[in-house]
C-alpha cells in the first residue's frame, strides 16, 4: 500500500504488511518493535494481544509532518487584540 492508498482508503487502522513497504522494512520488524517499545517506532500504535494496528490517520500525519503535534483548529491563528 502506497501512502496516496492511504490517503484514499476509508480503513480505520492499518496492519504492518500495509505500512512495511512506505517504510522500507519488514511488517516483522514493525511487530517486535511494537512490542518491544512502540514509542520508539514515532507513530501511534494500538496493541490487542499480540496483534499491531495502526491508526491510519495518525501514521498518515507522522509521515506527512513527523512529528509535529497536532493543532487545535480553534488554536490556530487566532488574531491578537489589541487595547
Amino acid at each position: 500500500m502506497t501512502l496516496t492508498d492511504m490517503r484514499t482508503s476509508d480503513k480505520d487502522f492499518l496492519t504492518p504488511a500495509e505500512v512495511a513497504p512506505v517504510l522500507g522494512c519488514r511488517p516483522d520488524a514493525i511487530n517486535q518493535q511494537a512490542r518491544q517499545d512502540a514509542g520508539k517506532l514515532g507513530f501511534p500504535v494500538c496493541m490487542m494481544g499480540t496483534r499491531v494496528r495502526i491508526p491510519r490517520l495518525g501514521f498518515l500525519h507522522w509521515a506527512t509532518y513527523g512529528n509535529a503535534p497536532v493543532a487545535d483548529p480553534g488554536e490556530v491563528s487566532r488574531p491578537v487584540e489589541t487595547a
